[in-house]
C-alpha cells in the first residue's frame, strides 16, 4: 500500500580479535572501509535475513541481476519474514581470513506469509545458521562455498494431518490452517557455491531441501531446489560494468504437498482446484545496462516450465524492464 513504513534499522557492533586489519567496501550494513581479520560482529534490529545469509555475488541482487525468487534466494530455505520479507532478531558472526560462522534467531510470522510477528519466541522463532569458506578452485580468482542451516518453529500444519482430515469427511476441502500448531518444527538445509572463472565470467549454484511435511510459511512454495547460472561482464565489447546473465533452476515439493494441492488445498501462493504435478523448470535471462552514474536498465526473460508444479498450466514466458537506480 501507499503508507510508508520502515524496513531496517539495527545495532551494529563490531569486537577486533587481532591488530592485523583487511579492506571491505563500505555499504549500508557496514560502513566502516577496513576491519579486523579476525573478529566477532553483533546485529540487533529489524533487517531481512538475505541481507547476511545466503548471499551470492553473481545471484543474489534482484535490483541489478535475477528477478526469479528463487534465483535470486534459495527457494527452499523458507526463512523467518513478514509478508514484506523483514523480521526482528538478533545474530552472531565470527569472521576469520579465509572461513565465517553466523548465527541469528528472529521472530516468525503469526501466520502463513502474515505481516503481524509472534512476539513469544519461546514457541515461534527461527533459527539460522551459515558455514562460509573463501576458498577457489582455480588460482588467482575468488571462490566461497557456503552451507546453510534453517529450523523453523511457529504455528504451523501439516499437509498430511489437512489431507487426512478431508479424506476422512471432516473437513470439506483441505485446509491446512485448520490443523495448525503451535511450536511445529519446519528444518532445511542449502548450500551454495560461486566462482570467478576469468576476469569477465562468474558461475554460481545452490541446492536447497526442507522437510516438506509442514506447510510452506514465510518465503515461497519450494521443497526442494537446484540451480546453476553465470553472468559475463561487457568488457570485451567497451562496456565493463554491464552484465548479462543466464541461470536455470529446477524445483520440486513432497508427496504430501503435492497430494494436497492435488485435492483442491491452497497454500498461501498456489492452489488451483487440481494438480498434474510436475517439477517447475525455469530459465532466466538477462541483460543490465548501464547508463550513466548509478543509473540501470534491465532487459529480462523467463521460460516456466509447469508453472505452480503443474503439467496443465504454461509454459510461462515472463518479460521484464527494469529501471534502477543507485545514490
Amino acid at each position: 500500500g501507499p503508507t510508508p513504513y520502515l524496513a531496517r534499522y539495527q545495532i551494529h557492533q563490531v569486537f577486533g580479535l587481532t591488530q592485523e586489519t583487511t579492506t571491505q567496501e563500505p555499504g549500508p550494513f557496514a560502513l566502516a572501509p577496513s576491519v579486523p581479520v579476525r573478529r566477532v560482529e553483533f546485529r540487533a534490529g529489524k533487517l531481512t535475513l538475505p541481507d547476511f545469509f545466503d548471499a551470492n555475488g553473481p545471484g543474489s541482487d534482484s535490483h541489478l541481476q535475477f528477478m526469479n525468487w528463487t534465483i535470486d534466494n534459495n527457494g527452499a530455505w523458507d526463512y523467518a519474514a513478514d509478508t514484506r520479507g523483514y523480521t526482528v532478531g538478533g545474530m552472531a558472526e565470527y569472521d576469520d581470513k579465509i572461513w565465517s560462522l553466523r548465527y541469528g534467531l528472529f521472530a516468525m510470522p503469526t501466520v502463513a506469509n502474515g505481516i503481524d510477528m509472534d512476539w513469544a519466541f519461546s514457541r515461534a522463532h527461527g533459527q539460522n545458521g551459515e558455514f562460509e569458506l573463501r576458498h577457489s578452485l582455480f588460482p588467482k580468482r575468488k571462490g566461497t562455498q557456503r552451507v546453510l542451516f534453517y529450523a523453523n518453529r511457529a504455528h504451523m500444519g501439516t499437509y498430511r494431518e489437512a489431507v487426512n482430515a478431508f479424506l476422512a469427511g471432516i473437513d470439506k476441502t483441505p485446509t491446512i490452517t485448520l490443523h495448525e500448531h503451535f511450536s511445529a518444527l519446519k528444518y532445511g538445509f542449502g548450500y551454495n557455491t560461486e566462482q570467478e572463472v576469468t576476469e569477465n565470467l562468474r558461475v554460481f549454484g545452490r541446492f536447497g531441501w526442507n522437510e516438506g511435511q509442514h506447510e510452506s510459511f514465510a518465503y515461497t512454495e519450494v521443497d526442494q531446489t537446484v540451480l546453476a547460472g553465470a553472468d559475463y561482464a561487457g568488457t570485451r565489447w567497451h562496456r565493463p560494468v554491464d552484465k548479462i546473465g543466464l541461470a536455470v533452476v529446477s524445483n520440486a515439493i513432497k508427496s504430501d504437498h503435492q497430494e494436497y494441492l492435488k485435492l483442491g488445498g491452497l497454500g498461501f501462493l498456489l492452489g488451483d482446484g487440481n494438480l498434474n504435478y510436475g517439477r517447475e523448470n525455469i530459465v532466466e535471462s538477462y541483460y543490465n545496462w548501464h547508463a550513466w552514474r548509478g543509473l540501470f536498465y534491465t532487459v529480462d526473460v523467463q521460460h516456466i516450465a509447469n508453472p505452480g508444479y503443474n503439467r496443465d498450466r504454461g509454459p510461462a514466458w515472463v518479460g521484464s524492464v527494469r529501471a534502477h537506480v543507485d545514490f
